[in-house]
């Protein structure tokens, strides 16, 4: 047989020629980039039917919500603590058996709130399976692992656009799980009950299962425990990179708790301001997810052409006055419409958020930079619902949300201020 016919479009050290310009080509991604990925998407689809169900699940057991906001307090709380732990020891190595851990234990507590309604056990599973808190198919409190390794196994250049596709792919499994957590509904032709509600830990259990034998798949690269030197120009970097760290957690903990105050009660807001159930709300939660995915890509091609910082302040900028509005309106469709429209432009932005922090630090420190990116947001997050659900238990059901755009204004001129000048802020994939 003759040799294949050479692709013109290629030279031999792998260039694509378009017109009269030669443009390197982009290499596949790592194994171990795919195999994350994946873990993301199986995971994102339990985690959706959560955030559609699982504070109604709770309303419909008679729990008021002040109870439901301090139930996902204690979840984010617990997160928190695991990521304060786990994160810098991932440094040493060993993420592959943290994630084989985290999805063993996420499969457990799912069993466990399917089969009981005994409310300290149905807490206990709530709390370490952080039920409800929309982490978007990662691994929750051990996601700074997933983001470390990420960066690891990929060059600065290609993180911001890496990193929102793997956004965008968690939210798209989202959007799938909280429509399916909408079918018994549809099918039942009434509205849930606890048992049908039970029934939808099906969900993160089959995913947490699946991630698991995904993470079986892959090998731990041997350059994790690899450290610099101590000697003077190490600590000198080192102080540097301490003072962007401490400023990433002062502008991130303004935009937690202005996330948390709505962004876990929005289904319950919808059902307490507008009388709807799972049947409309969880739709509705689907399309604003995927509009979030849809929003990821659009981030990270701007990302690509303008720079992170760019990109942030012009999408969180429009989600601050969407936020605004939403509340105001008298119709579900329309406020549901302007929720799924900030989806885009908030959610959209997580992906080049988490690039520009793993760029903040050497690649022996983005365990802890992923960590302190994740706690700085889910430490004051945690204090939201308590604060959201007791105002809407009260009927301030505008309130939290005038609250959350002045916390998340305050984060972008802080997040504009500290990291504009940064190479992470600044760089473009060429």
């Amino acid at each position: 047989m003759g040799h294949p016919a050479a692709d013109p479009s290629r030279d031999s050290s792998d260039t694509v020629i378009i017109g009269n310009r030669m443009k390197p080509a982009k290499p596949p991604l790592p194994r171990n980039v795919r195999l994350l990925i994946g873990m993301r998407a199986v995971r994102s689809v339990g985690q959706g039917a959560m955030v559609a169900a699982f504070t109604l699940y709770l309303h419909a057991l008679g729990w008021t919500g002040t109870a439901i906001g301090a139930v996902l307090m204690g979840a984010l709380l617990f997160g928190t603590l695991l990521t304060i732990i786990v994160g810098p020891l991932s440094d040493r190595g060993g993420r592959r058996a943290f994630l084989l851990g985290y999805d063993a234990l996420q499969a457990l507590v799912a069993l466990v709130a399917m089969l009981t309604t005994t409310p300290w056990l149905l807490v206990t599973a709530a709390v370490i399976g952080g039920f409800g808190r929309g982490a978007n198919g990662s691994a929750g409190p051990f996601s700074p692992v997933e983001q470390a390794w990420l960066a690891i196994e990929l060059p600065m250049a290609r993180r911001g656009s890496v990193f929102s596709t793997n956004s965008a792919v968690g939210y798209i499994g989202m959007g799938a799980g909280a429509l399916l957590a909408a079918l018994p509904a549809w099918w039942l032709g009434h509205v849930m009950d606890v048992d049908d509600y039970r029934l939808l830990f099906a969900l993160p259990l089959a995913g947490s299962l699946a991630s698991f034998a995904l993470m079986w798949l892959a090998r731990e690269p041997a350059v994790f425990a690899r450290r610099a030197p101590a000697d003077a120009a190490s600590r000198h970097v080192q102080r540097s990179e301490n003072r962007l760290l401490a400023k990433l957690v002062l502008a991130n903990s303004l935009n937690g708790l202005g996330i948390g105050l709505i962004g876990p009660l929005i289904a319950y807001w919808f059902a307490v301001k507008f009388q709807r159930g799972l049947v409309d709300i969880g739709p509705g939660l689907a399309l604003a997810f995927v509009v979030g995915a849809a929003g990821s890509v659009l981030a990270g091609a701007l990302a690509r052409r303008h720079g992170i910082m760019t990109t942030v302040l012009w999408m969180r900028g429009v989600g601050v006055a969407l936020l605004v509005a939403m509340p105001l309106v008298p119709w579900f469709w329309a406020a549901m419409a302007l929720y799924i429209l900030r989806s885009a432009s908030t959610r959209g932005t997580g992906g080049v958020r988490q690039a520009l922090a793993a760029g903040l630090t050497r690649v022996e420190r983005r365990g802890l930079a992923s960590s302190l990116q994740n706690i700085s947001i889910q430490l004051p997050r945690a204090v939201g619902p308590v604060i959201g659900g007791a105002l809407f238990h009260a009927g301030y059901l505008t309130l939290p949300f005038l609250l959350g755009a002045v916390l998340q204004l305050g984060y972008l001129v802080l997040y504009a201020r500290f990291f504009s000048h940064t190479e992470a802020a600044q760089v473009r994939e060429p």
